[in-house]
């Protein structure tokens, strides 16, 4: 049974979402932004669920080409595994950044190298692990695409089930080792996050990738109902 990430509940207060999501499992996925925040990592010492941190986003691009950007993003992160640390999580979900312009590809890859070899060294000072989930259909972001995936080297893969539909490629992102999963559903055409069934994923696809791997999974639905609606889906495979 996989694990529920926060993002269903991010109307409610962070203790409010672990309180509704530790009866259903033993993994959780904190959402650390936003109203999700960690501001005291003494909050999560009362629950016995296993934790993943998915790090902030919103704002943040490690392959900026605006070199204070790009630095000020590397320290939310490494501020991200400092409290992923803190709380022994089991891994952190890290965005691998974006640029604007097709034109500076090249100087946002070299960008991102910068960031990474930041990011592992950081790694390695709080014993903790990180991987890069792959991203959706917008244009001119990292990852979108197995062929992407030697951007991010030994890096550990977050592969996200609905980001890959809609890029067309989830079974051939299913055939590549990944530590990690977001389970959501889609049309292959909006980043719905939508509850298992309301999509055209295959899923038993996804279960039997996701029992040759033994990789973690979590549930990133949009809201709880989705949730309860995919465990019921799940259940029944």
């Amino acid at each position: 049974m996989p694990g529920i990430s926060t993002c269903c509940l991010m109307g409610e207060h962070l203790s409010a979402a672990l309180d509704r999501l530790s009866p259903l499992t033993d993994l959780i996925e904190v959402m650390d932004e936003g109203p999700h925040l960690i501001t005291d990592t003494g909050l999560l010492e009362s629950y016995t669920q296993k934790i993943v941190l998915h790090a902030p986003f919103h704002g943040v691009n490690i392959a900026s080409l605006f070199e204070p950007i790009r630095k000020a993003s590397v320290r939310v992160t490494m501020d991200c595994f400092t409290r992923a640390a803190a709380v022994s999580a089991g891994g952190i979900v890290v965005h691998p950044g974006y640029y604007a312009w097709e034109t500076e590809k090249n100087g946002a890859d070299r960008q991102f190298a910068k960031s990474l070899k930041e990011l592992n060294r950081a790694a390695r000072e709080h014993s903790v692990r990180f991987w890069f989930e792959n991203m959706g259909n917008m244009n001119f972001f990292n990852l979108r695409t197995p062929e992407h995936l030697a951007l991010i080297g030994d890096t550990g893969l977050a592969l996200d089930t609905g980001h890959a539909n809609l890029n067309g490629c989830l079974p051939a992102f299913l055939e590549t080792p990944f530590h990690h999963m977001h389970i959501h559903d889609n049309k292959g055409k909006a980043d719905t996050h939508s509850a298992i069934g309301e999509g055209n994923i295959d899923f038993r696809a996804v279960v039997r990738a996701l029992e040759r791997t033994g990789a973690t999974a979590v549930l990133e639905m949009k809201d709880f109902p989705a949730v309860l609606k995919s465990l019921k889906a799940l259940d029944g495979m």
